[in-house]
């Protein structure tokens, strides 16, 4: 734990984001349950047809208040906590976090691209490239990614379908941070919640299957509010790209930092309980090569795993 205030630059992230989120509110509380249900609720509770100039809007620069803060919208907001109670990952997992170690934020907008599949990979993907920007080593001759994050030199995977590691360099890693989306009609819109929580600093953990990795053993300078700032504005950028041109624009960079390409696979499929992993389907969908044949799992309520007891083919 800091032995200091966190300073968040709550204004100043305003002021970065809102050329590209008109409307937007940047909040930093100190203790809250989860800032993904916090938003989801907050766009439930919206009566139509309260149009966005009826709501409430109070600015303030203050450190750990508000800046543009509402009670309640369908508008941009991102949220951050410097402690969450009872942080969810996907599957109702809880995320381990702890004050200042941890960087936990939910950014909600409206969305509406074309298609949605693969909007969480192309949300690791825009993490990893600020977090460990690309290598020009990590492209071959014919400019395409080599196919697995280690193999690309990069220190940041994205793991199918919603987590970023740490690699190793020797075809595993540690989980580094995770990705929650979730969306709710809001009147004629439907508003995309995009929950992000990243270990920063040295961290004792329980029951921790994927084992912990945390930004300072890549950068000893990284701190929660710096994390921050240095991964929001290409999160933006990355949501609105995603809107215009969907997973396709995505998918060379996702490729490059691929961690489960062609590593043995455990899945919770019942059709499909292991093999080897091969990239992935137009969707989004995890390719996943068997003795039956090459098969396509969805991310849904599935679950993928590295297998420890079988070696890279």
């Amino acid at each position: 734990m800091p032995d200091h205030p966190l300073r968040w630059g709550a204004e100043a992230l305003w002021e970065q984001l809102t050329p590209q989120l008109p409307g937007l509110s940047v909040e930093v509380v100190a203790r809250i349950s989860s800032t993904n249900t916090a938003l989801l609720e907050r766009a439930r509770i919206v009566t139509p047809p309260a149009e966005d100039g009826d709501l409430a809007q109070v600015r303030r620069s203050v450190e750990s208040t508000a800046f543009g803060r509402r009670a309640a919208d369908l508008q941009p907001c991102l949220l951050v906590a410097e402690h969450q109670t009872h942080g969810r990952g996907r599957q109702g997992r809880v995320w381990q976090a702890a004050p200042g170690a941890s960087l936990t934020f939910s950014l909600a907008l409206p969305l509406a691209p074309k298609d949605w599949s693969g909007l969480s990979l192309a949300v690791g993907v825009a993490l990893a490239e600020a977090l460990d920007p690309p290598r020009s080593a990590s492209a071959d001759s014919t400019g395409q990614g080599t196919g697995t994050g280690t193999q690309a030199g990069h220190r940041v995977g994205v793991k199918w379908p919603n987590d970023l590691w740490l690699l190793d360099g020797q075809g595993g890693g540690r989980k580094l941070g995770g990705i929650l989306i979730e969306t709710v009609a809001a009147g004629t819109r439907r508003l995309a919640v995009i929950g992000v929580g990243l270990n920063v600093m040295p961290m004792s953990t329980s029951d921790v299957s994927t084992g912990y990795a945390c930004l300072q053993e890549i950068d000893p300078s990284a701190t929660a509010p710096g994390t921050l700032s240095r991964i929001a504005k290409p999160l933006v950028e990355a949501l609105r790209r995603f809107e215009r041109e969907g997973f396709a624009s995505f998918a060379q960079a996702f490729a490059a930092r691929d961690m489960l390409f062609g590593r043995p696979v455990l899945t919770t499929h019942p059709e499909v309980p292991e093999g080897i992993a091969a990239g992935l389907a137009p969707d989004g969908s995890l390719l996943v090569r068997t003795d039956q044949g090459m098969r396509e799992v969805g991310s849904g309520e599935v679950s993928v795993r590295l297998d420890p007891q079988r070696s890279t083919p």
